[in-house]
């Protein structure tokens, strides 16, 4: 029998705000990602999440709850530190989460710079009130602005005037020199130095760093690689699977941010693309896991644009549908997401909120699954299925949804 699971992650579709952040995080107060848009978008049209029935975890009264219950579903809260999407993703995979070392990278500049140079690299600081730096005349080394304090470097490069492979040895550079949670090692072809520079901005909070989007990273020949603290990837279901033998592929930002040996990496920012790579490997692969990210819904929230938002999900639906469509009798559907971005909260960055859990058969009838305690459940799931070792964290539900299912009528498909 052929097994496979598909893994969709909708970047920051959060579905309410942690408990916690009454005394941790109190700007995410009354977060609801989801809800909000739902509220405040012109136009949604999500058909075939309502038929899977999201309505069920957002309970919202723009969209009907369907009597039928399709899909499991449930909420799932985020066991890691903060709301971020390369913590939430290494939880999604089974790593257990540890709270992060948090310092802004001003407090390391001059370590830094000293570890670069003694690596053979020409290293400016331009403006000692600004703290960023300038490797080689246009990688620019300073604060990710677009998501936890203190928690992200970026190493942001001009690919035409450098190869990744050069900037990722910067990136371990400083990498082996800081204690943050992450160091991101990213590019895009067709981007001048002058215009990563140029796009340099201070935070409210006095993070400095490039604004991504707005330097134009991301449109043309987007390279990354995220490199994290205290991740052990042998124990994470992708590289679990690989070792078993199964075939694994991840997608998108997926790719960026999971390290994987043997899976097949396939790199995309536009949702048209992500999806279209997700039915594109679902004809080549018949097993295994293919694991895909839609990342520029975070975008949008990092905008605070609730249209762009709304438009994104809904390109998202149109794909599940053809998705739905080709799974097989015995294939698996999880859908989550890896925190919240509410584009109505008054601020742009990542918001600390459950995320909302869709589980999907054929042959499997729908149930409730509760609130979960970790992302890290859809990892222990996937292992569930396939019969391997479990990963690192995480309590499975596929065995669950399979004895629910024993005594339940099978469902038509959409």
């Amino acid at each position: 029998m052929k097994q496979r699971v598909i893994l969709l992650v909708i970047d920051s579709l959060g579905v309410g705000c942690m408990e916690d952040v009454e005394r941790d995080r109190p700007q995410d107060r009354g977060a609801n990602t989801f809800y909000h848009i739902l509220d405040q978008a012109e136009t949604i049209a999500i058909p075939n999440l309502e038929w899977l029935g999201v309505n069920r975890i957002v309970n919202h009264p723009r969209f009907a709850t369907p009597p039928e219950v399709r899909a499991a579903y449930g909420r799932m809260k985020l066991a890691h530190f903060g709301a971020d999407s390369y913590a939430g993703h290494q939880e999604i995979m089974g790593t257990r989460p540890q709270k992060p070392f948090i310092a802004p990278f001003k407090s390391v500049i001059h370590r830094v710079r000293t570890a670069l140079e003694a690596g053979g690299y020409q290293v400016e600081l331009p403006d000692p009130a600004r703290p960023y730096l300038v490797v080689n005349g246009g990688v620019v080394v300073a604060d990710n602005i677009e998501t936890d304090y203190g928690q992200i470097y970026n190493v942001t490069a001009p690919l035409d005037r450098i190869p990744f492979e050069e900037v990722l040895r910067i990136g371990r550079l400083v990498r082996a020199n800081v204690a943050v949670n992450r160091v991101i090692a990213l590019g895009g072809a067709q981007v001048a130095p002058e215009r990563i520079l140029a796009s340099i901005e201070e935070r409210s909070d006095g993070l400095i760093g490039v604004n991504c989007p707005k330097s134009g990273v991301y449109q043309v020949g987007y390279q990354c690689r995220h490199l994290g603290h205290g991740v052990d990837p042998a124990r994470q279901v992708a590289s679990i699977l690989t070792a078993a033998g199964f075939p694994v592929t991840l997608i998108g930002k997926m790719q960026d941010v999971i390290e994987c040996v043997g899976a097949h990496k396939v790199p995309a920012v536009p949702t048209g693309l992500v999806m279209e790579t997700m039915l594109q490997e679902m004809g080549r692969v018949d097993e295994g896991l293919i694991a895909a990210t839609v990342q520029e819904t975070d975008l949008a929230g990092h905008a605070q644009n609730v249209g762009r938002y709304a438009a994104k999900i809904m390109e998202v639906d149109r794909a599940l549908g053809d998705i739905l469509a080709r799974m097989t009798e015995t294939d698996l559907l999880l859908l989550t997401a890896d925190h919240g971005n509410d584009p109505t909260i008054g601020h742009s960055q990542h918001t600390r909120e459950q995320t909302l859990l869709l589980a999907y058969g054929k042959n499997l009838s729908g149930m409730a699954l509760g609130l979960r305690e970790t992302l890290s459940d859809i990892a222990a799931t996937i292992a569930e299925y396939f019969g391997v070792a479990p990963p690192e964290n995480g309590t499975g539900f596929y065995r669950a949804m399979k004895k629910w299912s024993v005594s339940q009528p099978r469902k038509e498909c959409c």
